[in-house]
């Protein structure tokens, strides 16, 4: 193996080999079994006498650290205890800024090991088309040079014809700027928008990743109320610079936004010189119904930032999302774009873009909206007849989850459900103030396991 010793510094030069032979074998890094280099060729690698390699080899061979055996070698010895890991050292005395260190570690999705998934937000692995998407991933897209932040344009050029045919958009090339995925269009957004201690509105219930990171830029974060025709704009705070908002599948209730209340919104946007982030994370899976346009459509004084995603059309794990902002913003989110992480994967985004141009993303939209219907209807009508004495669904005709209020103690249903094997969460993880509720997805839960897993959820139930 090539083993890597530097002689810089003091003590004689077989001191130095022992000692730093001695710290890869405790830390783990030469491995017990693992054959060293001969004494002659670590001598001449490191342009000393073997008999200096030696003498370290066998110091190290008297310790019980290395063993010889004829004609083979000189290996680490391999009885005993196994070395620790090699770890960074603790640094004790740094620490993070104060918005970092009460900030909590990032949540890890446990529910993917049980077998009925009822998480929310997790499309269905199954129905990616991975076969096409290799064939369209093509390592000459792959640049020698640094890319432009912004995308590659012929992506730009398809994402803004997709969602200006999909969604009413308006939007031409320059217009779009292509994220790793939605999470980065909103800190691109706060980072060129809001300054530490202005305050940012979002919807309460809502998206905790999202306040989580205005928080993290130094937002004052207000929650707004959200009811049956969306978020309550007379509620909102009048001192804010920023209101994130998911209009047209609410995040997490699945209730879309009245024209009534878009209309003002968007002219409270207006008075208060505000700017609306509109995240359309997961509208292309319609079930009945016409989509309401999206704000940034009816907006006429630039106020909208429109954010999607194809995390939950294809795959989370691609990374790949955009915002389409006004023109004034273009030049700054540029440059953030370019100081955090300069450009994303030319080969996902030039397969995506054939993807697009192909007609294959429309294609795919149709196919996952055929099933993600079946088990939003399969859910909604043992929800509606099973569930009645528990719970109320609240109605919800996109997306690949939906929400009810429950009569009962949620936290307490969510614990014995995941007993049972099933995963689900509660209304409360979305909201400090929301109680009784439950979301309940299907994206990754194939429609055969529905009926077991709500039989087994219907259980968790208080039965009295």
């Amino acid at each position: 193996m090539d083993f890597h010793v530097t002689l810089d510094g003091r003590g004689d030069r077989s001191t130095r080999i022992y000692r730093q032979l001695l710290e890869a074998i405790l830390d783990g890094r030469l491995r017990p079994g693992e054959r060293v280099p001969p004494t002659r060729e670590l001598g001449e690698r490191l342009g000393v006498a073997r008999n200096t390699v030696a003498v370290a080899y066998d110091r190290l061979t008297a310790e019980g650290f290395l063993v010889g055996r004829v004609g083979a070698g000189t290996y680490v010895y391999s009885d005993g205890d196994r070395p620790r890991s090699r770890q960074a050292p603790a640094g004790a005395d740094v620490r993070p800024r104060a918005t970092w260190a009460a900030a909590a570690e990032p949540e890890r999705d446990t529910a993917s090991g049980l077998p009925y998934d009822f998480s929310a937000g997790v499309p269905d692995v199954g129905l990616f088309p991975f076969g096409t998407w290799r064939r369209l991933l093509r390592p000459e897209a792959a640049r020698a040079d640094y890319g432009d932040p912004s995308g590659l344009p012929e992506l730009r050029e398809a994402i803004a014809r997709h969602v200006g045919v999909s969604r009413s958009v308006r939007a031409d090339t320059d217009d779009v700027l292509v994220t790793q995925g939605a999470q980065q269009a909103l800190d691109l957004v706060c980072r060129v928008l809001v300054e530490p201690g202005e305050c940012v509105a979002v919807e309460d219930p809502g998206y905790p990743l999202a306040r989580a990171l205005f928080r993290s830029h130094g937002a004052r974060v207000v929650g707004v109320p959200v009811d049956g025709e969306g978020l309550v704009v007379d509620a909102l705070p009048p001192s804010a610079r920023l209101v994130y908002t998911t209009p047209s599948h609410q995040f997490p209730l699945g209730t879309p936004m009245s024209l009534r209340r878009r209309t003002a919104l968007l002219d409270w946007a207006r008075r208060h010189g505000a700017v609306v982030v509109e995240d359309d994370y997961d509208s292309e899976f319609r079930y009945s119904d016409r989509p309401l346009e999206p704000l940034q459509s009816l907006d006429r004084a630039g106020r909208v930032v429109y954010v999607g995603s194809f995390s939950k059309t294809l795959l989370p794990t691609l990374r790949l999302g955009f915002l389409v902002a006004p023109a004034s913003l273009r030049p700054a989110l540029r440059a953030a774009k370019q100081l955090t992480d300069w450009h994303g994967d030319p080969i996902a985004q030039a397969a995506l873009a054939r993807f697009i141009d192909e007609g294959l993303l429309a294609r795919h939209i149709r196919r996952a909206t055929r099933v993600y219907a079946a088990r939003h209807a399969r859910i909604t009508a043992a929800l509606r007849d099973d569930f009645a004495r528990w719970l109320e669904v609240v109605p919800s005709a996109a997306g690949i989850h939906l929400a009810a209020r429950t009569r009962c103690d949620p936290d307490e249903v969510v614990g014995v459900a995941r007993s049972r094997g099933v995963a689900i969460r509660a209304l409360s993880s979305f909201s400090p103030e929301v109680h009784f509720g439950l979301v309940i997805g299907f994206g990754a839960i194939p429609v055969d396991r529905i009926d077991d897993g709500l039989r087994l959820l219907a259980g968790s139930f208080p039965q009295s």
